[in-house]
């Protein structure tokens, strides 16, 4: 029956609207764990920039799918469910409940609404030779071969673009129409957080990312991983590597960083609304009516 199935419940929302703190207090409440949904927080030594859970909260909670591997060999969307889902269904074996964390909408999708990406392996020639056209030129391109894709991902988001140019020419179908819709052997409740202070809070937390260490994380990201990291386009790192190349100063890459977040921001409620069936919480009230909407779930 499907009161027996166990529950999965999906925290998300746009960037910096405080639900990692969320999911901690729900966490405790309920006994439960947190499965990170986020496409950056899966790299290691990418920690400042991605706003990963610190060790103090991952000792307070356990967090599962960080730092899967290295930024210089990235995993795409299908490789992540996969992954994601061994992690999930393991720990729902064991206590019936589990939390999801994150502001990447089509991760989350993957696993909310039983998405199933295409199983294309990467193209290491193809990536190589796509890297080499500057980005307008080739979303243009996606747009050709793939409108409906070209129309969901942003021009800057060089891993997706190139990732469903790959899919398209290592298959001849256009990405947008190679996912499936298969059922979760699970229920799941999804809570939305967007604070009517998303700004300041953006605003706080690039000044904190910067005052701890974020040009200092960069810099041994280039050091260890080289200069072009397609990673390192990444809003914050991107900004910094401007900084260290002498191309910006301080306060223009604060600017810069703060104005990108706060687009990206905007992209990821569209997305949350127009995707998820989310329950929306009152930001004075976000953890009791989180906990209650779960009771009523749990029984």
């Amino acid at each position: 029956m499907q009161t027996n199935k166990p529950l999965v419940i999906a925290i998300m929302g746009p960037t910096a609207s405080g639900k990692t703190e969320l999911a901690i207090n729900i966490a405790k409440k309920i006994n439960s764990n947190i499965h990170n949904i986020d496409s950056r927080q899966i790299y290691i030594d990418m920690n400042i920039g991605t706003a990963k859970p610190t060790a103090e909260q991952r000792k307070q909670v356990p967090h599962f799918l960080i730092d899967l591997c290295a930024p210089s060999n990235p995993i795409n969307l299908h490789d992540f469910q996969s992954i994601a889902k061994l992690s999930i269904e393991k720990e729902l074996k064991k206590n019936k409940v589990t939390i999801l964390v994150g502001g990447s909408g089509l991760y989350l999708q993957a696993l909310t609404s039983g998405l199933t990406p295409p199983a294309v392996p990467p193209q290491k020639f193809l990536r190589d030779q796509l890297y080499k056209i500057e980005k307008e030129e080739r979303h243009n391109l996606l747009k050709f071969c793939d409108p409906v894709s070209a129309d969901k991902i942003h021009p800057e988001d060089s891993l997706r673009v190139i990732r469903a140019l790959e899919v398209f020419y290592a298959t001849g179908n256009m990405f947008s129409k190679q996912k499936n819709l298969l059922p979760n052997p699970w229920r799941v409740l999804e809570l939305g957080l967007n604070p009517g202070n998303l700004i300041e809070r953006i605003q706080f937390r690039t000044q904190e990312m910067y005052r701890n260490g974020l040009i200092e994380e960069t810099e041994d990201l280039i050091i260890k991983y080289g200069n072009n990291l397609e990673l390192l386009k990444t809003i914050g790192y991107g900004e910094a590597r401007s900084i260290i190349n002498g191309n910006i100063n301080y306060e223009e890459a604060l600017e810069i960083t703060i104005k990108r977040t706060c687009q990206l921001a905007k992209r990821q409620k569209t997305w949350f609304r127009n995707k998820h069936n989310s329950k929306w919480l009152n930001d004075e009230s976000a953890l009791h009516e989180a906990l209650s909407s779960i009771y009523k779930v749990l029984g």
